[in-house]
């Protein structure tokens, strides 16, 4: 059979192969059909909240591995000698004790206790590595949503499981992992054995002191170099574990726009509130341009209207500017309200661009605008005497 007419018969779902078998195409389908577009910020962070983070947890295990090791190789002698002196205590002294619940719940406590006084160091560097192992790669982050029961998680799909089992890529790298690991650490047991073997037969002819310490040396060194290894390991897997976690945020178009009108707001609305600010411009400006000195114009495009009042202000003040429609209203506003207009178009473009309204002129516009003023005078003085 051709490809073409297989993907005719077989196209988008489940159905009978010519031999009776049932294949559904949709078991290599992606993972999330539609999600195309990478995550915002807004949905990463909402992740981090819930505890969903990209993270190896090779890192995390190889360090409380190495850590608890290390642990138990300084404190060594410390924990053998207190083996050796719970032994000798039992051995030589349980005998002559009284035999009652009373005692036993008395030597029960005791032993609590001594196990307690030995393991805390190694319960304290394996706490201390898992935190710190987390830490490295996802900062510091408390949250209790995990522990959250959601039924809605829970769902009997076996197309879905069977995928997830057989083709998934989280699924081959954590196979492959788990057979480098075994590789890796039989490969260094191996060699470091191989090369202590004169050593370890001797054992029998030292002390249990001194045969526990090399074979707990030795033990070490398996430890040390596998961790070395699986750190080497933990590099790519981080990136990998990095890219899947992006992968399974992405979103589709319509949570795009759906995550932007709750940001940014709707388009309408917001659409609605730029023409709100515009009517309560022009509304502000229909009432302070009667009350300007001149209106600068571009004479069509710009229009600036100035006020100029020697007792409160420092220097001449832009109380109304408008581009295109605005400019055209505030020269109508200044025609009917007899307020002057004068021509000058570098100086009204670059009023609009550089100064706010309510703000003073800058200095280097202070000639500009007292020539402006002073053929203001003189017009007026012209109506004056006409």
């Amino acid at each position: 059979m051709k490809m073409k007419e297989f993907l005719n018969i077989y196209y988008n779902g489940k159905r009978s192969l010519p031999d009776g078998f049932i294949f559904d195409l949709q078991l290599f389908a992606a993972e999330d059909e539609g999600r195309t577009e990478e995550p915002t910020e807004k949905k990463i962070r909402e992740a981090r909240e819930k505890g969903q983070v990209a993270k190896t947890q090779e890192l995390s295990t190889t360090l409380v591995v190495l850590f608890g090791m290390l642990v138990v190789f300084v404190f060594s002698s410390w924990i053998y000698g207190s083996l050796e002196g719970i032994m000798r205590y039992y051995l030589s002294s349980f005998s002559t004790l009284t035999v009652s619940s009373k005692n036993i719940q008395l030597e029960f406590m005791n032993i609590i206790f001594e196990s307690a006084k030995m393991l805390s160091p190694i319960f304290l560097a394996v706490l201390i590595a898992g935190v710190v192992g987390n830490v490295m790669q996802v900062g510091f982050q408390f949250t209790a949503h995990p522990l959250k029961w959601d039924w809605t998680k829970i769902k009997f799909d076996p197309a879905t499981i069977m995928k997830k089992i057989l083709f998934s890529k989280q699924v081959g790298m954590n196979l492959f992992k788990s057979i480098f690991k075994v590789l890796t650490i039989g490969l260094v047991a191996y060699l470091i054995i191989a090369n202590d073997f004169d050593s370890i037969l001797g054992t029998p002819d030292l002390s249990i002191a001194l045969a526990l310490k090399m074979i707990l040396l030795s033990g070490l060194k398996i430890i040390i170099w596998t961790s070395i290894i699986l750190l080497v390991l933990s590099v790519p897997d981080y990136y990998f574990q990095k890219r899947e976690f992006l992968d399974s945020l992405k979103m589709t178009k319509q949570e795009l726009k759906e995550e932007y009108k709750e940001t940014q707001g709707d388009p309408h609305l917001r659409a609605r509130m730029r023409e709100m600010q515009r009517e309560i411009v022009m509304k502000n400006m229909v009432q302070e341009v009667p009350k300007a000195d001149v209106v600068v114009t571009n004479p069509t495009h710009f229009a600036v209207a100035l006020q100029y009042d020697s007792i409160s202000m420092e220097a001449p003040t832009v109380i109304a500017k408008g581009v295109d429609s605005i400019a055209l209203r505030i020269r109508q506003i200044a025609t009917d309200n007899d307020v002057a207009m004068i021509e000058n178009r570098p100086l009204a473009q670059q009023l609009y661009r550089d100064v706010e309204i309510g703000d003073i002129i800058p200095e280097d516009l202070f000639y500009a605008v007292s020539l402006v003023y002073g053929e203001l005078y003189k017009k007026k003085e012209f109506r004056q005497a006409i």
